[in-house]
């Protein structure tokens, strides 16, 4: 009976030693991960940087460019941060002429945010500089191979967003 509790104790303590170093592993994983992506919108950010939208008004763009008409506090809701500061950036958008206000049909007592067709537009055109600076990194920097490896890594990102 020794002899098994000993191999059944060696076990027990190679399979932790296996999940410290897994952890270790995906600790510097995410390090790495979270730097490049940063890195990664860094540069994005840099290729429209013509543009003089902040992230949080660029966020509020696509938002209503993807949800439609939506409220403040929807919109700060999706955003995650407080409607007041949601109200001063749609309030900012607004004065560029980039969003525009309405009545909630279903209670006058609220308005919606929409996008205009000027919102639409400085928004594509910063979709179009960033898209046409990544495409051309992928084809220019990146062999065959490792375009189909950027390929599988998108989808392991997926996976990891739960989507």
């Amino acid at each position: 009976m020794g002899q098994t509790a000993a191999v059944a104790r060696e076990t027990a303590k190679r399979e932790g030693k296996a999940d410290e170093a897994r952890q270790r592993r995906s600790e510097a994983l995410a390090i790495d991960l979270r730097e490049t992506a940063g890195a990664l919108v860094r540069r994005l950010r840099a290729e429209s940087a013509g543009q003089a939208l902040s992230m949080s008004q660029a966020a509020v763009l696509v938002r209503l460019e993807k949800s439609g008409p939506s409220t403040v506090a929807d919109l700060a809701r999706m955003e995650h941060v407080t409607p007041q500061s949601m109200g001063t950036t749609v309030a900012s958008l607004e004065g560029e002429g980039f969003v525009a206000r309405a009545v909630d049909r279903g209670d006058a007592r609220r308005w919606n945010a929409s996008l205009t067709a000027a919102g639409r537009r400085v928004l594509l055109e910063g979709r179009a500089m960033r898209q046409a600076w990544l495409s051309r990194a992928i084809e220019e920097r990146l062999a065959d191979g490792e375009q189909r490896r950027l390929a599988e890594g998108i989808a392991l990102l997926r996976k990891l967003l739960g989507e």
